[in-house]
């Protein structure tokens, strides 16, 4: 329903995971029998799991290790791993940053040119480590570097920036014919982000196999404070289910829905799955991980544009290995290790036996779900306060 929000001006209401439930159901399950397996082209994860790609969340090592435990990870094919032969200093000098200069010198850091040599080769990296390779590049380079990575055996391409659609308008140059390029491209292509029922149809409409949802609600993102722009994910999320059900009705295609970014416990993620999403894209859970290539520091791939930066450089708290992240043990109680047992528990709490199901599952607009009754873990600052 819309709201007046000024003569002449209505806006709609939109929640994000913080204002939504899950309602359990008349039936609960055993753990055990509950599938959070994810399908989609030609594979299948134990996890309905995507890792960002972001430089201080996904190296190639990461990637293996995200893919042996049942994940994939997709690589920035414009980050530090392709601009510098060893980017390891580079990430200590991150590391060492002050807040107040992180963002200009993480701007000189990636003027360093993208090397096709490098490109090729932490394709194969990851390849070799006998997982499933996945990697990203913006709409604007996609042409430039498409035959390269054809070459180096790339499975699964994202094609990803900020807000990516299939209408873009450009007087200076010719934009990607995103329809064109899948049609014509030999692997299958994730593309994303969005945050709203109609381009989410869109984008639907060009051939991918994936759409990514969300503007914004990642941890280093600060678009929804310099441009003004994103939609909560819990609505944005469901409007995309509702145009892949459209997609379905009107072609016999199915396209996955991915969550992108918003998400820090495994009771988020199993919300962002009941709103409707087949999986999620997470980084900053992953950038707490011992393993993780950003020294227990994690930004957006839109940090250090040259003009206009839309992320920052935030801290996290290392907190486990990447195997008790995502899988457990967790020897923490605030539901930010041991993700997938989260959403596994979730699910068997509320009866449903996989994803597909739980996505029906019923939610209510809960705006005190994390207050109500906690008033000691709040000023204790324990579990969820």
């Amino acid at each position: 329903m819309d709201v007046e929000i000024g003569i002449g001006k209505t806006a709609r209401r939109a929640y994000g995971f913080d204002e939504v439930a899950i309602v359990p159901s008349r039936r609960t399950r055993d753990p055990d029998d509950v599938d959070i397996s994810w399908e989609i082209d030609a594979w299948t994860f134990p996890l309905p799991l995507m890792a960002s790609a972001m430089d201080g969340v996904v190296s190639p090592a990461t990637a293996v290790e995200v893919g042996r435990l049942g994940g994939l990870a997709v690589l920035n094919l414009e980050g530090l791993w392709t601009r510098y032969e060893d980017p390891e200093p580079i990430l200590d000098e991150i590391a060492a940053l002050t807040d107040d200069k992180a963002t200009a010198r993480m701007q000189e850091v990636y003027r360093e040119p993208i090397k096709d040599e490098l490109i090729s080769r932490r394709i194969r990296e990851i390849r070799d480590g006998g997982v499933v390779a996945a990697a990203s590049l913006t709409p604007q380079r996609v042409r430039r570097y498409a035959n390269l990575i054809l070459q180096a055996e790339l499975d699964v391409l994202v094609i990803q920036g900020t807000v990516v659609s299939a209408e873009h308008v450009s007087t200076r140059s010719e934009p990607l014919n995103l329809k064109e390029f899948i049609a014509n491209f030999d692997i299958p292509v994730i593309v994303g982000g969005c945050a709203s029922y109609q381009t989410a149809l869109h984008l639907m409409r060009t051939g991918a196999i994936g759409v990514l949802v969300g503007v914004g609600p990642g941890a280093a993102c600060t678009t929804r404070g310099v441009l003004g722009i994103g939609v909560p994910q819990a609505t944005a999320i469901a409007d995309a289910a509702g145009a892949r059900m459209e997609h379905l009705r009107e072609t016999g295609r199915y396209v996955h829905v991915i969550a992108d970014g918003g998400m820090r416990t495994g009771g988020d993620i199993a919300k962002a799955i009941a709103c409707g999403a087949d999986a999620v894209m997470i980084g900053s859970p992953l950038a707490k991980a011992y393993e993780a290539p950003g020294r227990g520091y994690h930004w957006g791939m839109a940090t250090f544009h040259p003009d206009l930066p839309r992320g920052t450089r935030v801290a996290t708290k290392r907190s486990g290995t990447l195997e008790e992240i995502l899988v457990g043990p967790a020897h923490e109680n605030d539901g930010t290790l041991n993700l997938f047992g989260g959403l596994r528990t979730s699910m068997a709490t509320t009866g449903y036996a996989t994803v597909r199901e739980f996505q029906k599952a019923d939610v209510v607009i809960a705006p005190a779900i994390k207050t109500e009754g906690k008033r000691d873990q709040q000023a204790q600052r324990v579990g969820m306060g």
